[in-house]
């Protein structure tokens, strides 16, 4: 399988509501490919870049994922005991179990599926999740009132939403169709945020 382009994101400050977009909640994580081939899944960034650590919960994902192949796109999180994402804890690596957030599929059994409608790309997604698990999670969402899902994200203390257009295609280059990403501006979670990611690439250097 040959590794798609992740598209890109487009911002916009304001909530809205429109019958033909989609709202997702924005989980805090990393964003990751999930590869499943030949009963193994591997993770790989946004910029296609590997990402280590995750052997066990890559087991978990290729054996519960009912496809023999198959791309799905998500977010790698730590969760509290009430489900919400943590981004903190991400950071520290092997002291809390990591689970996979999917809410996209690009690939399944052979089939290249980015052309389909982002609505049928997602019953596709459902179809091949198991019905309970503790190591995944399909990413609901809610169609045309993207005001009240925002302001509610809002008083769970969450990151945020993401608008998609429901008939969409997945692209990797800037459109009208891509998404859209609202954040949530009292998100208390993004307080030293800026100063970690400085401190990381101090330290690369």
């Amino acid at each position: 399988m040959k590794i798609p382009s992740l598209a890109p994101l487009r911002r916009q400050t304001e909530p809205f509501d429109d019958p033909d977009w989609i709202y997702e909640i924005k989980h805090d994580g990393f964003r990751a490919l999930a590869m499943i081939e030949q009963g193994a899944c591997r993770f790989v960034s946004r910029k296609n870049h590997a990402l280590a650590g995750y052997r066990e919960l890559g087991a978990a994902v290729a054996r519960e994922i009912k496809a023999k192949t198959a791309i799905l796109d998500g977010e790698l999180v730590v969760t509290d005991p009430e489900g919400r994402t943590v981004f903190a804890s991400m950071m520290q690596r092997g002291r809390h179990p990591v689970r996979y957030f999917a809410f996209d599929l690009l690939w399944l059994d052979g089939k290249d599926v980015r052309t389909l409608p982002l609505l049928r790309r997602k019953a596709l997604l459902k179809r091949i999740f198991p019905t309970r698990s503790a190591h995944l999670l399909y990413v609901r969402h809610l169609k045309g009132k993207g005001r009240w899902f925002y302001q509610r994200v809002c008083e769970l203390d969450l990151e945020g939403i993401v608008a998609k257009r429901g008939a969409s295609v997945y692209q990797a280059r800037r459109s009208h169709d891509m998404w859209i990403k609202i954040k949530n501006p009292e998100y208390s979670q993004k307080e030293g945020r800026h100063e970690w990611f400085d401190r990381r690439k101090k330290a690369k250097t």
